[in-house]
Order: C-alpha cells, then structure tokens, then sequence
C-alpha cells in the first residue's frame, strides 16, 4: 500500500489541508498518482459546506464500493460532521479523519498498515491544527499559509462551527517565520487563510491585529503578493484598507461575502451586520487610493425569503458593482440553526433566483472588464494552456488574464511576473499579448508542481 490518489472538494482552506495530507504521506514514503485506479489508497477530502459538494463526494465512493483491494479514505468537513456514519453509508471506507487530525495522519495510516480495520481522527482539540511539518505544496512559487482555524460565529445555514471548531490564531512570530522561510524558498506569492481571516487575534504577548500582522508580512523581503480570504464584514476595519492603500505588496483585492442584500434575510441567517454597516466597509474600499476589486458570496432561496428581500439583493448588486460573485442555493445542512426554520423556499423558485442573479452579475462582469481593455496588467504566470497556446494568471484584482508571448517555450515563464496588454474581455477573464520585459522566475523551491486539486 505505497501509492496514494486524493481528491479536494471545496475552499482554498481545503486545498491547503491537501498539500498537508500529501506531505505526510510522502514522508512515510507513498508516491501520489493521478487517478484512483492505479492507487492503493484513495482519499478525498471534503467539503460540507453545501449539499452538493458532499453528495458528490458520496458519489466517488459508490463507484467502488465492490473494490476490495484498495484503501478508502474520507477527509476533512464532511468527515468532522459525519463522524462514523460514513462506515455504515460506505462500509469499503476504512478510514475517517477530520482536518484537526492531520498531524495524526501517519499514525491512523500505520495503524491501517498493521492490519486495524477502520481508524478515525476526529479531534478538534486546538493544539492539534494550522500546519503539519511535511507540507508540500503544489506550486513553486505560490503558497497558502493558515493564520486563524475555526469560527466563532453562529450563521444559521453554516456547519464550519461543527467541522473545524472555535477560531484558534497562530501567534504572530510563527506566522513571521514561516513567512520568511517560505521566502528564502522563493515563494513570491503568499495566501492567509483562515474561516473568518480577518478576525485574527495574536494570543502571544505582541497582540497583533489582523491589519497589522497583513503589513508586516507584506515587508518581508521576496514577497511580492500578499492575498488573504475569507473576510467577515463583522470583523472587517478601515485599517485593512490603510494596508491595501499603503502597502503595494498587498494585492488589492477583497473577497466580502454578504449572503443577502436584505436586512430581514440577514437577521434570519444571524449574520451580525446590516445592509447599512456592510455597504460602510464597501465605502471605505471605494474611497481607498487604489482601485480595490471587490468579490462577495450570496445564498439565494434562504428559508423566507420573499421576492422583495431578493429584489433587495439585486439592488445591492448595482449599488457596490461587484467584480466578481460566488452564488448558490440555500441548501439545508446538519446541525445548521436554519434546519429549525419555516418558510422553505420551494427549489423551482430558487433556481429561478439564482438565474435572475447569475445574469444580472454576468452583465455587470461584461461591463466592468471591457473597461480593462488597452490597459496594461501585471500578471503572474501560474500555467500554459496548450490547448489554446495561451499562458494563464492573475492579477493583483484577482482577475484571470490569458495572454500570448511570442518565442516562450513552456516552461519558460512559470512564477513570472508579466506586462500583458490587455486586448479582449469576457465575462469571467481577460485575454492579451505580453510586452517585453519579464520579472524573474520564482527558483524552483519546494516540490514540484503536482496536478491540480478538483474543486466543486
């Protein structure tokens, strides 16, 4: 039992807990490979957030609940939440183990090595989470660092309380120091990570704030992006945007999730903020020296939510003109607050919102990156796209720029920074041609880059 396949479902936090699982395996001397078939054991690691991230997941294992010769394994949220349960829905499944575990990992794979039948990591004690010593991460020059694990908050249509528990901050010199390594690895580009990012609070004697400890690590030097998510607009301060406005290292780019434009529906969903103190943190980003895009998360059909609550939301659309929007259907989940509450929205109606709203966006992202055209933008180059000959990166907004560079081979400007004029727009990227002249490349630190991790 030597080789591994994994499998991520989810947000970046889950992404990164992926390049910790493969970190302790390799250490214990597995070697991943690309499809579950050629695997001894298979892992896929879980979201639970929605509904159908976790059908999904169900799904994969059904595909192979005859085979007898290989090790399943089911990870993170959906783990946390489900417990044993999984056993009894997939009795092939033989090991459970929820993201506090993870330094656990090598442990609970002996003891399946040893002949034990099923194993379960289901902590969530707090001295047992952020990062594992064997971390390898997928990219050489772009890297997710936790900061803040866990949420103290009580949303009504959320299960993170239950699955990765209370917030829990790393103090501030083990975030410096791991930032700083990572540098002298050649990493240029870094991610914090957290539930709620911006309610981080330094438990150490130093009592960094989460704007102070987002300057400080925009000083070290060799990096050169600084990215975080996911803000609360609870928690959200005007002196995060100081940051963004005096720091060009921080890249300025804002994921505020606001789940509704009704006050009525944000009441019902205990999102601790109005309409009015969330388009107040919009304001300060308006007002800031630098253009900040900004992106937001809404859930349409939360159980009573009226036509006019949603005629709310799409009000709330034009006013703040976001740059880009993640949307879904309410979907009940276990343990949520919102299990208890009347007045279901029938699927029909939400579909049909949730249409209404991905057009109107669409509409917005059509207008806004049409702008962008005869603009140069600074990108960092993440891959090649043989299919279209097109590299492919982002920009400091977060925006996805396709581009052409004459005379590049394909590995040529990985982890580069380029100036590409932007000739083309679409709703969801950009395309251009670069200009001379290229920042260096990120030295090939780190592992090497595997296959990317599938997110649903």
């Amino acid at each position: 039992m030597k080789t591994f396949y994994i499998e991520t479902f989810g947000c970046q936090m889950n992404v990164h807990d992926t390049e910790k699982v493969v970190g302790a395996l390799a250490a214990r001397g597995y070697r991943e490979v690309d499809s579950p078939e050629k695997a001894d054991l298979v892992l896929y690691n879980t979201c639970s957030i929605r509904d159908k991230a976790e059908k999904k997941v169900y799904s994969r294992l059904q595909q192979f609940r005859r085979e007898k010769s290989k090790v399943f394994g089911v990870l993170g949220c959906v783990a946390q939440q489900e417990g044993e349960q999984i056993f009894e829905r997939a009795p092939h499944v033989r090991l459970v183990c929820g993201s506090a575990s993870y330094s656990r990992l090598p442990e609970l794979i002996a003891e399946i090595e040893q002949g034990r039948e099923r194993v379960t990591g289901l902590s969530l004690d707090a001295e047992q989470t952020f990062e594992t010593p064997y971390a390898r991460r997928r990219s050489r020059f772009q890297a997710f660092l936790t900061i803040i694990e866990g949420c103290d908050k009580s949303c009504a249509y959320c299960v993170v309380p239950f699955t990765r528990g209370p917030e829990r901050s790393r103090t501030s010199a083990a975030v410096m120091e791991e930032v700083r390594r990572l540098a002298a690895e050649g990493y240029t580009e870094i991610t914090l990570l957290g539930q709620n990012v911006n309610s981080y609070r330094d438990p150490s004697p130093a009592r960094w704030d989460f704007a102070t400890l987002l300057a400080r690590v925009a000083e070290v030097p060799g990096i050169r992006r600084v990215r975080f998510t996911t803000s609360h607009p609870a928690d959200f301060t005007r002196e995060i945007v100081a940051v963004i406005e005096e720091k060009e290292t921080v890249c300025n780019h804002v994921h505020l999730p606001v789940q509704s434009g009704s006050d009525r529906v944000l009441a019902r969903m205990q999102r601790l903020y109005t309409r009015e103190r969330y388009l107040e943190c919009i304001g300060w980003m308006k007002a800031a020296r630098r253009p900040i895009a900004i992106t937001t998360d809404i859930i349409v059909g939360f159980p009573g939510e009226t036509e006019r609550d949603f005629e709310r939301t799409i009000a709330l659309l034009d006013e703040v003109q976001y740059d880009s929007l993640f949307s879904f259907k309410y979907s009940p989940r276990p343990n949520a607050p919102a299990l208890a509450l009347d007045e279901q929205v029938p699927e029909e109606e939400k579909g049909r919102r949730l249409r209404i709203l991905q057009e109107y966006q669409r509409a917005i992202q059509i207008r806004k990156n049409a702008r962008l055209v005869g603009t140069v933008q600074e990108v960092l180059v993440e891959r090649f796209n043989p299919a279209t000959g097109q590299w492919v990166g982002h920009t400091p907004e977060n925006r996805t720029l396709n581009f052409t560079c004459a005379g590049s081979g394909e590995e040529s400007l990985l982890g580069r920074y380029v100036n590409v004029l932007v000739t083309r727009s679409g709703p969801n990227s950009l395309a251009g041609e670069s200009l001379t002249g290229t920042s260096p490349a990120a030295p090939d630190a780190g592992a090497g880059l595997g296959a990317p991790p599938t997110n649903s």
